[in-house]
């Protein structure tokens, strides 16, 4: 969905949304359950933890060597060449990132995290042009159809939507 102002390769290179440091587990992706279903057969290595009835996100502990909170674990779906996941697996959250839906004051919002260095190349106003599009409302309304992939709010994070 960000393609109009990231590129594939940079993307590519950096691999920084797909691996998660201990401290940031609250950011691995969201899974419904039929997805779930279909990446344990395709993945069986792969382990789910169950976040409510109806999703699930990818259980990283058991990759974690250490009990420091800043090491990094990669995402399960992360091969040599990028994601392992078809287009119709692959987790709103990843597709949106490093957009977030968030809530402040009882309104769901779309955050931008700082934490993504292709995004972080780009003026503000291509990411605002580009969530004001129709992004925004996209997200919005993922968002309320699915409240578990709404994120805490974070000052560090700017609102765009």
């Amino acid at each position: 969905m960000l393609k109009s102002i990231l590129s594939g390769e940079d993307c590519a290179k950096c691999r920084f949304c797909c691996t998660f440091r201990r401290q940031s587990l609250w950011e691995t992706p969201v899974f419904d359950r039929k997805t779930k279903e279909i990446l344990e057969k395709k993945f069986p290595e792969a382990k789910f933890r169950q976040i409510t009835e109806k999703s699930f996100t990818p259980d990283l502990l058991h990759l974690y060597k250490t009990e420091d909170s800043e090491e990094e674990a990669p995402c399960p779906f992360l091969g040599d060449k990028g994601c392992l996941l078809d287009s119709d697996e692959k987790p709103f959250d990843c597709s949106i990132w490093p957009l977030r839906s968030t809530k402040i004051d009882g309104r769901i919002r779309v955050m931008l995290e700082n934490t993504c260095p292709a995004i972080n190349r780009q003026p503000l106003e291509n990411v605002i042009r580009l969530v004001d599009s129709g992004l925004g409302e996209k997200i919005t309304a993922y968002a309320k159809e699915n409240p578990d992939t709404i994120k805490d709010f974070s000052p560090d994070y700017k609102i765009v939507f």
